[in-house]
């Protein structure tokens, strides 16, 4: 039991020195938060250790990893969602302290900055489209790589990848 503990902390380290920055940008690719990025990504380093085990195949720990960053990536983003939906309501009351009627000068530059516009639309995509996309061309993994990833089939990935570039597209044409 000792040595399989140490292979495993070994084996991990190893995930961990070759992987943590890719992991750390697909979490923030999905969550726009660096901290949060960041604990995403020891939350499923510490969860596989947990789990070393009872991981069938240690060639799949990468796999393993991803998924669990995505997954963790999007309970974040859907907690963002309900806090935004309650901010939304307690902002718009005519009594509350945090309305405001025009955005801050910060907030302008922010919205100019290079690749805003892509972000932007890579947001509005739906969930599945955008974790697609992030893990496809900014992680540049295979489509198989991705389908094992999100635990999905390779023609999902696809279909999922097709639909969002031409989503993308749609959002970034120049309007005339």
């Amino acid at each position: 039991m000792g040595s399989q503990r140490w292979a495993a902390g070994t084996a991990l380290t190893d995930l961990y020195a070759a992987h943590w920055a890719s992991l750390v940008r697909l979490a923030w690719l999905l969550v726009r938060d660096q901290q949060v990025a960041e604990e995403a990504v020891q939350d499923a380093f510490v969860s596989m250790h947990a789990r070393w085990q009872q991981l069938r195949d240690p060639e799949a720990a990468l796999a393993y990893l991803r998924r669990s960053v995505v997954n963790t990536s999007r309970s974040v983003v859907r907690h963002r969602v309900v806090e935004d939906r309650h901010l939304a309501r307690e902002a718009s009351s005519p009594t509350s302290p945090w309305r405001t009627t025009e955005a801050s000068a910060e907030e302008r530059a922010v919205a100019h900055e290079q690749g805003e516009e892509l972000l932007s639309a890579l947001r509005g995509l739906p969930r599945r489209q955008r974790e697609v996309l992030v893990l496809r061309y900014y992680l540049d993994l295979t489509e198989a790589q991705i389908a094992d990833a999100l635990g999905i089939s390779p023609g999902s990935v696809k279909s999922h990848a097709h639909r969002g570039l031409s989503s993308l597209r749609t959002q970034m044409e120049p309007q005339s």
